[in-house]
């Protein structure tokens, strides 16, 4: 993890609310891995915001990242014009691993717990692993990278309001899925509760999100309960990601 100097490339609201940014900085298009993410300064914030790394492309050096308007932070990061220079610490975090043996892997998200999804589901297209998704979302206005998705493997699209796609809850899909091996999931923690459970019978691995402090591990402001002998683990330092097993959700 480094600070960094990053500089806007593009900004665009690519669904309501949610907008894609794409960021220039070679290191961090080099060496970012599936499930991390940056710690971004937002001026005039004293708090930095997480923002899961949603693509990287080392030839061009750009990282792109995918948020969501939900507070004057956000709202003031999506205004940034292009070449506007942001202070980012990055890539921070333990990103996903998987099984390179592994034949098929399921990816489930909701709302913007979807963006890692996309990074990973491109680095397992190219092990040669088959990617399935089931991505969900409030109503259609607020449907994101469908394309992007199908463009490495088959997507089920879910809406809460049924304005597109299926009607309800990703959990209520699983069943059209077939058959795979092991489940990477990013979302609310409703959602993970609920796919956790739903999935009780297979390997999964699910990323957190949560407001943090400072990002680092020194703060302990986004601890989750966890099954070892100190009955916690750091969701900024020891995550976000963790296998299903290891956290108390």
């Amino acid at each position: 993890m480094k600070r960094l100097q990053m500089m806007v490339v593009s900004v665009k609201e690519i669904a309501l609310d949610i907008v894609e940014m794409v960021l220039k900085h070679q290191l961090a298009a080099s060496t970012a891995k599936p499930g991390q993410f940056l710690h971004i300064l937002v001026d005039g914030h004293t708090l930095r915001r997480p923002i899961s790394i949603a693509a990287t492309d080392p030839n061009q050096g750009t990282v792109t990242i995918l948020f969501k308007k939900l507070g004057a932070g956000t709202q003031q990061l999506a205004t940034c014009k292009p070449e506007t220079i942001i202070d980012a610490l990055g890539p921070n975090g333990n990103g996903f691993s998987y099984d390179s043996d592994m034949g098929t892997a399921l990816l489930v998200g909701g709302g913007i717990g979807i963006p890692p999804l996309y990074n990973l589901g491109k680095e397992l297209n190219k092990q040669g692993i088959d990617v399935k998704a089931v991505l969900g979302f409030q109503s259609h206005d607020q449907v994101f990278y469908e394309d992007k998705f199908r463009e490495i493997g088959e997507a089920w699209i879910v809406t809460n309001d049924g304005s597109y796609g299926y009607k309800g809850m990703v959990t209520d899909v699983l069943d059209q899925i077939g058959s795979f091996d092991d489940y990477f999931s990013c979302g609310p923690l409703p959602m993970l509760q609920a796919v956790t459970v739903e999935l009780s019978e297979k390997r999964g691995y699910i990323s957190l999100e949560e407001r943090m402090g400072c990002g680092v591990g020194a703060c302990f402001a986004c601890v989750i309960p966890a099954k070892t002998e100190s009955g916690y683990k750091k969701i900024c330092q020891d995550g976000p990601v963790f296998a299903a097993s290891e956290v108390i959700l």
